[in-house]
């Protein structure tokens, strides 16, 4: 493993843009295993790739569902997260339904959650992309409060594909509403040692990012 600032332990080594090659999968997950990294996170059609490179290694496969807009209805979110599982995934991140927020129908959004809590069934740690740039404080509160609610794993800022990224601020609002039990993942524009540091400190347990090699050597850009 490369020496590094010890950073490596909160991070989803990411990557998730349409026009990703399979080398470039292959790549990341190579860094993973060498820079200690959480987990990998790439799109589900990777998965059973980076599953088969990673057996035997502790870097976890992370895949994204409902990515990135969360508009998919809720028995569609449930058969990606299975069919992720049985590709082996283990862990998924979850798109909340976002219009559903801002109509005020918290039920549908309980609901959405709730399908994808119970597809993983225990079979995988479920994170919740509530995509804060997005949403109020007051709505950020209400869905952290539904996720603890239905027994998600962790919740997260952003899905990188909207209109902002994370923020020291939503961490610790998400981290205050959520308690210890539930963990913060801080995703989007957190590229550098020095922010990775401020959101842990706000409350955040991963990161996730695809310039996870730069901030474990503390290098600046």
């Amino acid at each position: 493993m490369s020496s590094n600032n010890g950073l490596g332990k909160y991070i989803d080594h990411t990557v998730l843009y349409a026009y990703t090659p399979r080398s470039t999968i292959e790549q990341f997950c190579k860094e993973a295993v060498e820079y200690g990294f959480a987990a990998v996170c790439f799109n589900p059609t990777h998965v059973k790739f980076a599953a088969d490179l990673l057996k035997g290694t502790p870097v976890k496969v992370c895949t994204v569902i409902g990515f990135p807009l969360g508009a998919s209805t809720s028995n569609v979110k449930a058969f990606e997260t299975k069919d992720a599982i049985a590709n082996g995934a283990q862990e998924v991140d979850m798109v909340i339904n976002i219009g559903a927020v801002k109509d005020g129908d918290f039920e549908l959004v309980e609901q959405d959650i709730r399908a994808v809590v119970d597809a993983a069934a225990g079979q995988a740690l479920v994170k919740v992309i509530i995509e804060t740039c997005l949403l109020s404080d007051e709505e950020k509160v209400r869905v952290c409060e539904l996720g603890k609610r239905v027994g998600v794993d962790f919740v997260k800022t952003s899905s990188g594909f909207s209109t902002g990224g994370t923020t020291s601020e939503d961490v610790a609002l998400m981290k205050e509403t959520v308690g210890p039990a539930i963990g913060v993942k801080a995703s989007t524009g957190v590229r550098t040692e020095e922010l990775v540091l401020q959101m842990v400190k706000a409350g955040a347990s991963r990161i996730g990012t695809g310039s996870g090699i730069q901030i474990v050597n503390g290098i600046k850009k």
